[in-house]
């Protein structure tokens, strides 16, 4: 359920007309009018003191299956089934389906959400990709990795696997000046030395440090 006092803030913020609550009950009249009753039992949308709640059976709604299928692949990826993993995850992208969160709204419940959508989507990448390098997809996981890092440019798990992804295609100078170019960023934007986990890996290249570079199943 959600509060009336909660709903108003989310549409109007922290200056809501004069008469919010009465604006709200005609978005929700016309809000019940696009949306079909269940014939077995009645409108999903329900007015409960103070507010309004929303019916829903389970699986109904797209980020519940978003949800399932990325639990789905963090359970494969635990288990070794790096294809099933993958499988998962790249069904997953196609929800939620629609317009993306962040232009429905930018009230709290709505940020929220898309906050975490985000979080989740970029974990997802980070994960597909641990599990194609553990497919030993190096090659074919370069142009990707530079794709994503045009989007992400300060996320340090891209860097670190793009080296790994070079240095198996015999490119070990392009995964140290890989290296090179992230820590000039995470200085020059933020004033960090990349992690400890992006330097034991830059050490291991230059080492030649074949163990040291061997990829643990991620639990």
């Amino acid at each position: 359920m959600v509060s009336i006092d909660r709903l108003v803030l989310e549409i109007w913020g922290e200056r809501p007309p004069r008469r919010a609550t009465a604006a709200l009950h005609v978005y929700v009249s016309q809000l019940r009018k696009l949306i079909p009753p269940d014939g077995t039992s009645g409108h999903p949308i329900v007015t409960r003191s103070p507010g309004y709640l929303i019916r829903v059976n389970p699986g109904e709604l797209d980020v519940d299956v978003f949800r399932e299928l990325l639990d789905r692949g963090r359970r494969l990826m635990r288990t070794g089934d790096y294809h099933g993993a993958i499988a998962a995850f790249e069904q997953a992208q196609a929800f939620p389906r629609g317009d993306e969160p962040a232009r429905l709204g930018d009230g709290p419940i709505v940020s929220g959400f898309a906050t975490w959508l985000a979080e989740a989507r970029l974990e997802m990448l980070e994960t597909t990709t641990e599990c194609r390098l553990m497919l030993d997809h190096h090659h074919e996981l370069v142009p990707g990795l530079h794709a994503l890092l045009r989007e992400y440019p300060l996320h340090e798990a891209f860097y670190r696997q793009l080296m790994l992804a070079l240095y198996r295609c015999d490119r070990r100078a392009d995964a140290l000046q890989t290296y090179r170019k992230a820590r000039t960023l995470l200085q020059n934007e933020i004033g960090l030395e990349p992690c400890a986990s992006l330097r034991e890996l830059h050490h291991a290249i230059l080492h030649d440090d074949a163990e040291r570079m061997r990829l643990s199943p991620v639990g």
